[in-house]
């Protein structure tokens, strides 16, 4: 891939990696998975499409987060789903928030006299969640660049479909080696997506990494089997801060 190498750098993009710490008592307004989330008392608690309350599986607080346009610069977005065997998503639209929901506080109180403080009186199947919602994981947060990886739709708008025929006998081989070489894996928000099976976007209507959750040993966090969740939404919705057509995917090996 050596006489590629500067047609990879311009795929280039900044994004800005997640790192989860330690199971901790959090703060209503900090970044997580799990724990009580940031909700005042006027904003009722997320339900699916059959009344039950969802179960609160992150939030990004932007301005813990370095600038990243055109991502906010503050307020909290986060991340409801259900305790199915599909963990609220549907495989047929991704969109479908029958399930799962994403909400947007722009601007964030820290007067917890304003803000709920337990939640839902609701029995969960812990087997029909990637993570334990009781757990609270405090996320920090760190700027950096990645190039394109074969796993994001991107990688083929940069290079073409066919791009690894070129090299023969050795397409696969070349191919198996790149991708293992260069795995956009881990917590994120922005940059490229990591797949184990295929991108559901479509080229014809790109959409930006709202949010990519990876299976994690130090969460206890796990997407079927070493699996991976990811939330997308496009950018003139960014923008707007409208988070209602947000596409939710989940896949594993």
């Amino acid at each position: 891939m050596e006489p590629f190498r500067d047609a990879l750098l311009q795929t280039q993009l900044t994004f800005n990696k997640v790192v989860a710490k330690p199971a901790r008592s959090t703060r209503p307004w900090e970044s997580k998975v799990g724990g009580m989330p940031y909700l005042p008392k006027s904003t009722p608690w997320p339900t699916g499409a059959d009344g039950r309350p969802l179960f609160f599986l992150a939030q990004i607080n932007f301005a813990d987060m370095p600038a990243l346009p055109p991502f906010p610069q503050k307020g909290i977005v986060q991340f409801y789903i259900n305790d199915d065997d599909l963990y609220g998503m549907d495989f047929d639209n991704g969109e479908n928030n029958d399930h799962f929901k994403v909400l947007f506080h722009e601007d964030v109180t820290e007067n917890t006299a304003n803000l709920q403080s337990k939640w839902p009186e609701e029995d969960y199947d812990e087997g029909m969640l990637p993570h334990h919602p009781d757990e609270s994981y405090p996320l920090s947060f760190v700027q950096t660049q990645e190039v394109a990886p074969i796993t994001d739709y991107r990688f083929y708008q940069h290079f073409g479909a066919n791009f690894f025929r070129q090299f023969g006998e050795q397409e696969w081989d070349v191919m198996g080696a790149f991708e293992k070489s260069l795995r956009a894996q881990g917590h994120k928000v922005g940059g490229y997506a990591y797949f184990t099976q295929d991108d559901p976007r479509r080229s014809d209507d790109p959409m930006l990494l709202l949010l990519q959750l990876d299976s994690d040993e130090v969460m206890d966090l796990m997407w079927g089997d070493m699996g991976v969740g990811h939330f997308f939404i496009r950018e003139k919705d960014l923008l707007a801060r409208d988070f209602s057509r947000v596409l939710y995917d989940w896949d594993c090996l």
